[in-house]
Order: C-alpha cells, then structure tokens, then sequence
C-alpha cells in the first residue's frame, strides 16, 4: 500500500526554519518530521511512500539522495594520496520513495491529483508532511474498509487551551473553570484512507482537497471520520517544534511507536 505526504507548502508560519527548507524537512531529533512520519507508517508495514514536493523540492529530493550517508557510519580515508569512502556500520529503511514536483504554488487537492498516476487502481493513504501521532494504521484501515466509503478522515480532539469563563443567558460570568478535552472540537489531523475514485473529486491545481473534495464527499455521505483518542501533535510554530524536540530529547515522544 502507497501513503502520499503533503510536503510542498511554504510554511510560512515557522518562517525562522523554513525560510532555508521545505517545513517537512524541519528536523526533530536530528532527523526531517517527514522521516518520523514515514516510520510510523513503517511500523505498520507501508513501505511505499509518494511525496507531494514543491517549495524547495530539491532539499528534499537531495535529502534521500544522500540517505544511505545520513544513516551510517562512513570511513574517508585521504591517507598516502587516497580518496576512499568505507561503510562501516549501515542501516536503511526497507522504503521505497518516489518524490514527485507538484508545483510551487499548487493547492492540496492539485497535489493529490497530480500523482493519481503513481498509485494505481489501489487503496491508498494520505497524510500531511507535519504532524506526527501514535495513530494506529491498521486499525484505521480496517475502519476504513468496514465502512466502504471513498475516504476515511482521522480525526482529534485537541482540546481548548486556554482557561474557560461560563456566562449565563444574562451575560454573567457564573464560573471560571480550569480547560477540558469537552470544549474542544474534532479537527482533522491527516492520517486518510482513499480509494481511487477520489480522483473523481479533485478538478486541477486550484482544488483545496478540505475545502473541495472532502466537502463535497460529506454532502455525498462519503466520508467517514475515525476518531483517534492517543497522542497527535501538529508542527506550524517555531513554539510547536520546540516543544516536540523537548519531548524527543527526554525519551517521552509518544509517536515513536517504532523500535
């Protein structure tokens, strides 16, 4: 099975990094978030990954290029007028990458659609180059097959953070009470199951695939939502990245459900 990453946005809002590469390519723990995203579909056995570049495409196509040098240990030896190169400890992923240039200013749905022809009349994943999960593939799968619809939407409850004022019908305050999951809503976090016809839904470049093609699935009772209750964790903020590096640091990322 083929999972698509969304990995071509400006991110503009962490501008400080991503002024210098594409916002999947921020790392955590020394390595790109888009490698964290792909180990946890790992975990589950997709293998096969089809990722949807466009600003600075190039760092992420070098970046893989360059990936069997990233994860090993490597002897250069200049010595009596050599120039030899020596793997001495090496590790890859069993993965298979296709890269594919989708444009600079090309919308989500514009991306998807643009590599409809490396997926193949298969099921097929879809996820965003920027957030990481202890998302359960398997057991979205198997939702999403239960189900028989063209798409299924993982989603999360993230929760209000900041304190909450209870008012009455009166408009006086009544409480102040510390946040709660409840006042939160269900927001969509990536991590989709579709089926080809999806294609259908997507008309070119300019198509917003939330705005577009999921709207339009919903109204058609084509779509489902699988609610996950674990651990999500999105990475828009300089503050955001920070904070999941702090928890990679201390041992405690919860999305690291690989070994």
């Amino acid at each position: 099975m083929k999972a698509v990453i969304l990995a071509g946005g400006f991110g503009t809002r962490i501008s400080e990094e991503s002024l210098f590469k594409p916002k999947p390519m921020i790392e955590i723990g020394e390595m790109p978030i888009l490698w964290h995203i792909m180990k946890i579909y790992s975990h589950y056995g997709v293998n096969d990954f089809i990722i949807c570049a466009g600003y600075k495409q190039y760092v992420i196509k070098e970046w893989f290029a360059n990936y069997f040098f990233h994860t090993s240990d490597i002897t250069f030896d200049y010595t009596g007028g050599k120039n030899e190169i020596t793997v001495i400890n090496h590790s890859a992923e069993p993965w298979r990458v296709t890269v594919v240039d989708t444009g600079l200013n090309t919308q989500t749905g514009g991306r998807i659609k643009r590599v409809a022809d490396y997926i193949g009349g298969e099921t097929f994943m879809i996820t965003y180059g920027d957030a990481v999960g202890d998302i359960d593939i398997s057991k979205l799968l198997e939702y999403h097959r239960r189900n028989k619809k063209i798409c299924t939407m993982s989603m999360y409850n993230f929760g209000q953070n900041k304190g909450v004022v209870e008012v009455g019908e009166d408009g006086l305050i009544t409480s102040f009470r510390e946040k709660s999951d409840l006042d939160g809503n269900l927001i969509n976090i990536g991590f989709m199951v579709a089926e080809p016809e999806i294609f259908k839904y997507i008309e070119g470049d300019e198509s917003q695939f939330e705005r577009d093609t999921l709207s339009v699935l919903s109204e058609k009772r084509e779509l489902t939502g699988y609610v996950h209750k674990g651990f999500w964790q999105c990475m828009d903020t300089l503050r955001e990245k920070q904070q999941l590096e702090k928890m990679w640091d201390s041992g405690e990322a919860a999305w690291k459900i690989w070994e």
